[in-house]
């Protein structure tokens, strides 16, 4: 190795002593032996909040309101320098490795990359394009979740269609745990980009959180003018540029070029293409997706190995959404001819992916299609959601989780994929008589999630329907579902007894007077999780319902009750041995007094009990 390097540093240094004069290098010789570098004038610094908060892929807060949304990243802090949970604050769906851990949970793909950590983004648009010089985050509660932070050189505010969109990463990292939740100014060190920007992504991972993440604001700084240094670090040479004569190069690396004795050359792969077919495959399985295509290209035996379709049963895009094309896809095309899973999340925005490129892949890889997970897939339309109830008649898992631009007629052909058993429709506009076609049709759910699906009228009827024909339900999502009843409860719970998630988080229509919560408890002995997150009604006797008829019970969030004292908690965590995480923030009789005591008796349960300065 050193040989050749020295081989090419003389090439470069007889390069540059016939094109420049004895001035030029005893410059250059000198800029090299002092370090220095030559600085141009640059522009005034820019220093701009968020203006608008133009895509995120989850968040904890409603579709109606400003508490815990993604919106409130837009504009100047509205809590900083204070720490602990605020309403005003942008506020991720997840945390930890709970919701990971369920049943509802898919598994992972194989191949994802071990650096790609991202769970959830944000993209935020600001006023004036500059090159970036700093991004600063203010992280109000438990921070540490930031992994990646990208820019684009699309402006979101112009009128022309995008084209040639780049996305750069200015700075990645692992997932952190900080060891304190108190509030911080995050700023790391960022990368230089060649073009102005003025949106911003923000990736984070928050499994290895105690809880929710919050952040406030974030600043981005940078110049109009692109800054002009001349490093003189290291004389810069385009290898491209050396014209050396076939004389010059004969001087140095004769054998190197000329690859020793020919007797001793090998035509073939020496011993590797005598290793069994499978083994091969086996070895080739533990690659990542683009090393594979690199690998594909280096001889005709690893060609053939590299582009063996059972190399393609799961495919997982969603790591390289910002590359991503039509011709990405076409490239893949006849590799994936048996292609079972795939993950699509977070890629053809922006123009990135048409629907003649989407259509064409999937009629020639949909038929063996088992699993198709598309959350934030902007450029899903009627149309698309067509083309796949067409030809992938197999699939059993469907995600479109955040895809909140499908136009509410699309999701009417979802009921023609009657194998279904998985279907997240998180934060979507379907609408009331497209859920129930679903149901009349897919009576194979196992797990359905509604969460934030504001256009839906009327639960009951949804929760009714459930119960006569999906029976076998294993999960159900209802966060923040604003009219279910008591008497939609009940049915439901009467008819799938088969639950073990249930989650109600934030919906108010729910009375426990009703003794609805009670009824839930005796109905569903499987329950592993439950949600009654900010249902202020819930008190003691459902709490002991719940120990006495769920001893399964893993999870439970009781956020924001005033009505449950510790006595029924100690009660409950006596009685549900396999329970692991109990929320009671904002619980007005469970002080941090109490959840001290109780973490002392059972010291293998998370219990969460936030804060605010």
């Amino acid at each position: 190795m050193l040989t050749l390097l020295s081989m090419f540093y003389y090439i470069c240094l007889r390069r540059r002593s016939r094109s420049g004069t004895r001035g030029e290098a005893l410059t250059s010789r000198r800029a090299v032996e002092s370090g220095q570098r030559a600085v141009l004038p640059v522009s005034v610094e820019v220093e701009q909040y968020a203006k608008e908060v133009l895509d995120f892929s989850s968040h904890y807060g409603s579709e109606n309101s400003m508490s815990y949304t993604m919106w409130n990243l837009a504009g100047v802090p509205n809590v900083y320098p204070s720490s602990g949970d605020f309403t005003q604050t942008a506020v991720f769906r997840t945390y930890g490795t709970w919701w990971e851990q369920c049943a509802s949970a898919p598994p992972p793909f194989r191949r994802t990359p071990k650096g790609f950590y991202s769970q959830d983004y944000i993209e935020l648009g600001f006023e004036e394009p500059v090159y970036p010089t700093a991004v600063e985050v203010f992280e109000t509660y438990y921070p540490g979740a930031i992994v990646q932070i990208l820019a684009c050189s699309h402006n979101p505010f112009t009128q022309n269609p995008p084209t040639d969109v780049r996305w750069e990463v200015l700075w990645s990292g692992k997932p952190t745990k900080v060891l304190t939740p108190q509030a911080r100014q995050f700023s790391p060190k960022i990368k230089h980009i060649s073009f102005p920007t003025n949106l911003l992504r923000l990736e984070v991972n928050s499994s290895l959180l105690d809880y929710y993440t919050e952040l406030d604001a974030v600043i981005l700084r940078g110049v109009k003018e692109r800054p002009m240094l001349a490093l003189y670090k290291m004389p810069i040479i385009d290898i491209s540029d050396l014209s050396d004569s076939e004389e010059e190069l004969s001087d140095v690396g004769g054998p190197f070029r000329q690859g020793g004795d020919s007797k001793h050359q090998r035509t073939g792969n020496g011993y590797f293409d005598k290793l069994p077919y499978e083994l091969i495959q086996l070895i080739l399985s533990h690659l990542t997706l683009p090393d594979l295509c690199r690998l594909a290209q280096s001889c005709k035996l690893l060609h053939q190995h590299c582009c063996d379709p059972l190399q393609y049963t799961q495919l997982s895009l969603q790591p390289y959404w910002a590359r991503l094309s039509d011709a990405s896809l076409g490239h893949l095309q006849s590799r994936c001819t048996l292609l079972q899973r795939l993950n699509l999340s977070w890629t053809g925005n922006r123009g990135a992916l048409t629907l003649t490129g989407f259509s064409s892949f999937m009629k020639a890889c949909g038929l063996s299609l088992v699993c198709l997970e598309m959350s934030c897939c902007h450029f899903l339309n009627e149309a698309c959601l067509e083309v796949i109830s067409q030809t992938c008649p197999g699939l059993q898992e469907l995600n479109l989780s955040s895809c909140d631009r499908l136009h509410p007629q699309a999701f009417t052909h979802i009921s023609k994929l009657t194998r279904l058993r998985r279907l997240v429709l998180y934060r979507t506009k379907i609408e009331q008589t497209a859920i129930l076609s679903i149901l009349t049709f897919c009576i194979e759910l196992r797990h359905l999630n509604l969460g934030s699906c504001v256009r839906i009228e009327d639960y009951d009827v949804v929760a009714s329907m459930l119960a006569a024909r999906c029976r076998s339900l294993c999960s159900l999502d209802l966060w923040r579902c604003r009219n279910l009843t008591d008497r939609g409860l009940t049915e439901l719970v009467s008819g799938c007894r088969m639950l073990e998630e249930l989650d109600l988080g934030w919906c108010p229509t729910l009375q426990s007077s009703t003794g609805c919560f009670q009824h839930l408890a005796r109905s569903l002995p499987r329950l592993r999780k439950l949600f009654l997150t900010a249902n202020r009604t819930v008190c003691d006797s459902d709490i002991e319902e719940l120990a006495a008829s769920c001893p399964s019970l893993q999870h439970l969030d009781i956020l924001g009750t005033r009505l449950v004292s510790a006595a029924s908690l100690k009660k409950l965590l006596q009685s549900c041995p396999q329970l692991v995480l109990l929320d009671v923030s904002f619980c007005s009789q469970i002080d941090m007094r109490v959840v001290q005591e109780l973490s002392g008796l059972v010291p293998n349960v998370a219990i969460k009990k936030s804060f605010t300065q």
